[in-house]
C-alpha cells in the first residue's frame, strides 16, 4: 500500500465488488495517524474522498477506511483545506 500512496494511484472496491481507481492528491500525518485525499480517476467532477490509514503502511498490511468521529474528520478536512489552499498560493 505504502508504495501505492507514493505512486499516485490506489484502487478502490466498493461493497460490490466493483474497483475504482483514485488518483492519491495528498498524503497527510497528523495526530498519530496518516490520511490521504482521493480523486476518483474515473469521474474527476466527483468530490475528492478523505480516509485514514488503518495498519503500518510500511509493512504492507494497511487498508483505507472511512472516518466515523465527526471530530477527527473535521481536523483532517480542515488540515486537507489548508494544505491544499497553501500549495495553490505557491503556485
Amino acid at each position: 500500500m505504502f508504495d501505492d500512496l507514493l505512486q499516485g494511484l490506489v484502487v478502490l472496491t466498493d461493497d460490490d465488488g466493483q474497483e475504482e481507481p483514485y488518483h492519491v492528491l495528498r498524503v497527510l500525518e497528523m495526530e498519530g495517524h496518516h490520511y490521504v485525499l482521493l480523486q476518483s480517476e474515473l469521474d474527476p467532477g466527483e468530490e475528492p474522498l478523505i480516509l485514514r490509514v488503518d495498519g503500518d503502511i510500511e509493512a504492507d498490511s494497511a487498508s483505507l477506511i472511512g472516518i466515523e468521529d465527526d471530530d477527527e474528520w473535521d481536523k483532517v478536512a480542515e488540515a486537507f483545506d489548508t494544505l491544499m489552499f497553501e500549495l495553490d498560493d505557491l503556485s
